[in-house]
């Protein structure tokens, strides 16, 4: 336990270290070229559109086998929620580490927590290094899924991260919604699979915090009708966001109160109805906001609209919350990113803290209770962090970390049954 710690918090200050000296970069032409999909390209899910070498932090390009695994930033067929054909990007990363488990090799996607709407946020562009800083823009993008991901591979597990529809690929980032965050998590597994030469049926599992762990609910649940033939084996759930009706306010006012841009600016690209009310309530205040936040990293945001309330972005007044309450097509829209109404096929530890500051635990409690209804294996982690700083997201961040090596744990379990 005290190496693994020790492990976690050298690559924290490794990471920010190199971030800070060496991610004074905006992104390259070549790099740019990657995430212009081909005018055609192979329609079945999780089919292989492109992919290159990526180093990863520290590594030196073109030496094999070096420590802790080699990566491979790839370009992969999803499915938008009108079942046409999307193309999305992530990276996918072999271990170096054997796997000492039973069965073949598996794989564990990674759903990234929230870290913007830009392109310029695709994790796929932070592996050799987590922050990149665009001066020209100005932005601060952020990879923080190294913990997650190198427990994993030294314990020889294959790991997918995708970068989720619209996020460094043309289109908007449909932030939290439900189908599309889980076709991306259930395609990132299959083509995972594909490029890695791996069996069909090797485990599978899925992980995430936050944005993230919605994503990987989302794919739980989905997993039996959209990819029935994964072999699932678990998943990790963090902090869902399973009720945007309930976590729309918990946010406004805090830190990265303007994660509900993020999420009305995706559903607008889906739902033509919502455009148009937003489009009558918000004032033009709220307008250059919305503009704004669909090409910013969470750290952008952070210091743009931390701590201010969406009664600044309406005409009225009212919260973001009330004029969606006011609207039954609104309600229906929000309605239909609700996660907790199919089943999965598979075991899920699901985490909600009693004083999360942005993901109400009422919420992921009552995920909880209706998985259970209808007969899935699920277990629930209640954090009891008590109050710290409210609205500054400590007591949304420290849970995190703090379930990092249950979670991993947890699915190192199921993935070796």
């Amino acid at each position: 336990m005290r190496r693994i710690w020790g492990f976690i918090s050298v690559t924290v200050t490794v990471g920010a270290l190199a971030g800070t000296g060496l991610g004074l970069t905006a992104p390259s032409a070549q790099a740019a070229d990657f995430y212009t999909p081909p005018a055609h390209f192979a329609s079945a899910p999780g089919s292989i559109i492109r992919s290159e070498p990526s180093p990863l932090l520290l590594q030196v390009p073109g030496i094999p086998n070096q420590w802790p695994g080699t990566a491979k930033r790839i370009m992969y067929t999803s499915t938008y929620q009108d079942g046409s054909p999307a193309p999305v990007t992530g990276t996918v990363v072999e271990p170096t580490a054997p796997w000492r488990g039973k069965g073949p090799r598996p794989t564990v996607v990674l759903g990234p927590g929230t870290v913007g709407q830009g392109d310029q946020c695709a994790g796929s562009k932070l592996m050799n290094f987590p922050l990149a800083i665009d001066p020209a823009k100005p932005s601060i993008a952020v990879n923080y899924t190294a913990p997650d991901m190198y427990l994993l591979l030294i314990n020889g597990v294959r790991v997918a991260i995708t970068d989720y529809i619209g996020m460094g690929t043309p289109g908007i980032h449909t932030y939290v919604n439900r189908a599309e965050s889980g076709h991306a998590m259930l395609d990132a597994a299959r083509a995972a699979l594909t490029v890695a030469g791996a069996p069909a049926d090797a485990p599978v599992a899925f992980s995430g915090y936050s944005q993230g762990g919605g994503a990987a609910a989302s794919a739980a649940e989905l997993a039996s009708t959209y990819a029935p033939h994964l072999n699932v084996r678990a998943t990790y759930a963090g902090a869902p966001p399973a009720d945007l009706s309930k976590v729309i306010d918990k946010i406004d006012g805090s830190f990265i109160a303007g994660g509900i841009g993020y999420a009305i600016n995706g559903l607008e690209a889906r739902y033509p109805k919502l455009k148009t009310i937003v489009d009558r309530e918000t004032n033009p205040n709220g307008r250059a906001a919305l503009r704004r936040l669909s090409t910013q990293c969470i750290g952008d945001t952070g210091l743009t609209f931390g701590f201010q309330h969406t009664s600044a972005w309406t005409r009225t007044g009212e919260p973001l919350s009330a004029i969606v309450a006011r609207y039954p097509d609104a309600k229906q829209v929000i309605d239909e990113q609700r996660i907790g109404r199919l089943k999965p096929n598979a075991p899920v530890l699901l985490e909600g803290g009693i004083n999360d500051d942005v993901i109400p635990y009422g919420q992921v409690d009552q995920l909880y209770r209706d998985w259970r209804a209808q007969g899935a294996d699920v277990a629930l982690v209640t954090n009891t962090i008590p109050p710290i700083f409210p609205g500054l997201v400590v007591n949304h961040a420290l849970p995190m970390v703090t379930t990092l090596l249950p979670a991993t744990n947890f699915l190192l379990t199921q993935l070796n049954r």
